[in-house]
């Protein structure tokens, strides 16, 4: 008789195995994605799967499965996710929209040694509080959208900014 454990068993292998070659696969589908995107995507539908009733049917093919979901998923975050903006200009206006929200002026005329120590410090972060300045900052996302699409409540969004935005105030004052 098979256990009723061999099944998930067979998921907590595979996916510790082929971890690097999932991230690979989800990465190569969506242009632009970080890290994190391409974890969250691959944990996201490690928890639907891993979550399924005991006594549903079996997976005969987990690979085929596992990508499939994988797919799926990248098909519904593509068609909720906001067009990125990559125009230079466009990008180097958000930078000094930025740089004014920082340093509390309204004045567009900082040196470019302040912009680039911005971006430096910026670039710096640890990934999560990176992509959460860049979402809302740059990008436009709302904490509210932002939690739609990745699970993460807004108050630990709140909070990622706010750490990361002390983290920028302290690198920037040291650079003084």
């Amino acid at each position: 008789m098979v256990s009723k454990k061999e099944p998930k068993n067979n998921l907590n292998d595979f996916f510790k195995e082929e971890y690097q070659s999932l991230k690979g696969y989800v990465r190569s589908k969506i242009d632009y994605t970080s890290e994190s995107d391409a974890e969250d995507i691959i944990q996201d539908v490690a928890l639907k799967i891993f979550s399924r009733p005991i006594d549903a049917l079996p997976i005969k093919n987990i690979g085929g499965f596992v990508y499939g979901a994988i797919r799926n998923k990248i098909i519904d975050v593509m068609r909720v996710k906001k067009e990125r903006i990559y125009d230079e200009n466009t990008l180097e206006n958000l930078w000094i929209a930025f740089a004014d929200l920082f340093y509390g002026s309204t004045e567009y005329d900082y040196p470019e040694y302040l912009k680039e120590n911005l971006k430096s410090a910026i670039l710096n972060l640890k990934p999560a509080h990176r992509d959460i300045i860049l979402a809302v900052d740059f990008e436009g996302y709302t904490y509210k959208e932002i939690t739609e699409e990745t699970g993460i409540p807004q108050g630990t969004l709140m909070s990622r900014r706010h750490r990361a935005m002390s983290l920028l105030l302290k690198d920037l004052e040291t650079k003084k």
